[in-house]
């Protein structure tokens, strides 16, 4: 490729409004064009990089055994309303009626519709397993997109999804997937780590996200070193305190905390550390009639220590809140406390209101909590002895570096992380919701098992480069690069000798396989080599009247800090042992 022939547009600068590194050189490079609020066009350069992507994935994928087809980015509304998550799924789902009034979905993702097509033709135990796959346009209509490529409204996934017969057969093709996922990172050269997951909205028993490793990222990866554990923050379990409970040594006593409604200030106040402070958080569950109508509603105090935070996700899976649950109002929580929040406790509500410690809550003794009395707070609290042992107790808190790791193999550290995929074993969750079934040996009717596994293709170049980059721009690893070789001529319009050389090299690397680019636009020096650097290219060869004079040309590594002279004859030898295959 020529640059003559190609479209580069790189800015001094990045728009005021880009918020992450990997947004700024993205509309710096020339990668995306904003049309709107988290949907981008791709440059051609950018689309390089998709395509390049989306090569590997097919090649492992295939390998692995699944077969690719093309769904529909617009779905019938019946499939999810069949699934059960048309009304669940929440305002990410972009609904739309045709001009007949019927409804219909832009898709997130295609359970449903994949469920419908394996309802239809997978029919026999001969059949399966299955696994179908395509890379398509997804929607998912974010509150407030953000960070560029990395939460936008529109983006393009591959997402595949295996049947099979029982849970045996399904959790091998889970495990394919999760060592075919594995090939794809390693060959995009980035650090990744696999972690255990919650699996969301998708549902199902089982789920591994694939982290890839950035300071920048949004979700916390909680490891081990000393062992192969590895989980996200929503699922890392918090374990109890080793030691029990110890004996009262305080007698429980009314203190004033005039104007101190938080944990950190009470703690301050009273001299205590803040692990001696108890936080209370109010939530509600409300019963529904079939009109939709609320019946009653249940308020919940959960607790946690000071110096630890809720997890919602965990949660939302005890037993009363599984089905849903909101934080409580103002009001609610007056009702029932008798005083407004930050001086709130499980001793002397107003109403009954279901108490829920954190293991690590049920552990201690003489503690300080909420009063349930403004500018209160009751120190050397004790359960048992002041209140009433919880209602349950639960591990309801994230995890903190330094807490032992559930496997009993040493500490807990935390690292941040950009999710780019993820494998779920979903069981029967679809297949029985809308009766995908195959007859078995004896011709009866059984449920299909199945598994997703998603990867945000377009994610991924937001995340390589969150992970990749410099002060001068992009570093692309060789497998992402948009050009694996740059060739940059000096003079390349005033140097006859500059330009036969360059051209003779570039025919040179393009016959042996290797992606090269040529920048013959006859820029200076600086300028040429300021828009690769930016642009993130790997590998750059520099060909000058200087260097051919010597019979040598200058080879330098995106990450190199100095560049290296080779032997004109040599060049292409050098850079086919210094590529990534």
């Amino acid at each position: 490729m020529r640059a003559s022939n190609f479209f580069i547009s790189t800015l001094k600068e990045a728009p005021a409004d880009a918020e992450v590194k990997s947004h700024q050189l993205m509309l710096r490079a020339g990668f995306i064009k904003r049309l709107s609020a988290g949907i981008y066009s791709y440059m051609p350069i950018a689309l390089r990089v998709i395509r390049k992507v989306e090569a590997i994935v097919r090649e492992e994928m295939n390998r692995a055994g699944a077969i690719e087809l093309l769904m529909p980015v617009v779905q019938p509304a019946e499939l999810w309303q069949e699934s059960g998550r048309f009304q669940k799924y929440g305002p990410e789902l972009l609904r739309l009626k045709d001009r007949h009034e019927r409804d219909f979905v832009i898709q997130p993702t295609s359970e449903e519709v994949v469920t419908d097509i394996a309802r239809q033709e997978l029919r026999s135990y001969r059949q399966l397993p299955k696994n179908f796959y395509h890379i398509q346009t997804k929607f998912r209509d974010e509150r407030r997109p953000r960070f560029g490529l990395m939460r936008g409204r529109e983006f393009t996934m591959k997402d595949a999804y295996s049947f099979d017969r029982d849970a045996a057969s399904a959790a091998k093709s889970y495990e394919t997937m999760s060592r075919a996922y594995c090939a794809i990172f390693d060959r995009f050269g980035l650090r990744y780590r696999a972690v255990g997951a919650d699996s969301g909205a998708i549902g199902g028993d089982l789920s591994q996200e694939f982290q890839v490793v950035a300071d920048t990222g949004e979700d916390a990866i909680v490891y081990c070193p000393d062992s192969d554990y590895a989980a996200n923050m929503e699922l890392a379990e918090a374990l109890a305190p080793a030691a029990p409970r110890a004996a009262p040594s305080q007698p429980m006593k009314l203190t004033p905390t005039p104007g101190k409604s938080t944990c950190e200030d009470v703690a301050e106040l009273l001299g205590l550390p803040l692990a001696a402070t108890v936080k209370s958080l109010v939530l509600a569950t409300d019963s529904v009639d079939d009109g939709g109508s609320v019946t009653a509603t249940t308020i919940w105090l959960l607790l946690v220590r000071g110096d630890h935070s809720l997890n919602e996700v965990k949660a939302g899976k005890l037993p009363g809140l599984k089905a849903g649950f909101r934080f409580a109002t103002a009001a609610e929580i007056e009702d029932h406390f008798g005083c407004k929040p930050g001086y709130l406790g499980p001793i002397g509500t107003r109403k009954p209101v279901k108490i829920v410690a954190d293991r690590s809550v049920a552990a201690m003794s003489d503690f300080v909590c909420g009063a349930n009395e403004a500018d209160a707070h009751l120190t050397g609290v004790n359960w048992g002895r002041d209140a009433s042992e919880p209602d349950l107790v639960a591990d309801i808190r994230n995890v903190v570096a330094g807490d032992p790791s559930p496997d009993g193999k040493g500490l807990l550290a935390i690292q941040r992380g950009i999710e780019v995929g993820h494998v779920f074993y979903l069981g029967t969750k679809y297949s029985q919701a809308m009766n995908a079934t195959y007859l078995d040996e004896n011709g009866k009717p059984q449920l299909m098992e199945m598994g997703c596994y998603g990867i945000g293709i377009t994610r991924l170049l937001g995340a390589a480069i969150e992970q990749n980059h410099d002060e001068r721009g992009i570093v692309w690893p060789d497998a992402m690069a948009p050009f694996t070789v740059v060739l940059c001529p000096i003079g390349y319009d005033r140097s006859a000798e500059v330009k036969a050389a360059a051209d003779a090299l570039h025919d040179e690397l393009a016959a042996a396989g290797i992606d090269v680019m040529l920048d013959d636009r006859g820029e200076r020096p600086g300028a040429m080599f300021a828009d690769w650097e930016l642009i993130g290219i790997p590998h750059r060869v520099v060909i000058s009247d200087r260097g051919l004079k010597d019979g040598q040309l200058e080879y330098q590594g995106r990450r190199d800090a100095a560049a290296t002279r080779i032997a004109r004859a040599n060049v292409a030898g050098f850079l086919r042992g210094r590529l990534v295959s």
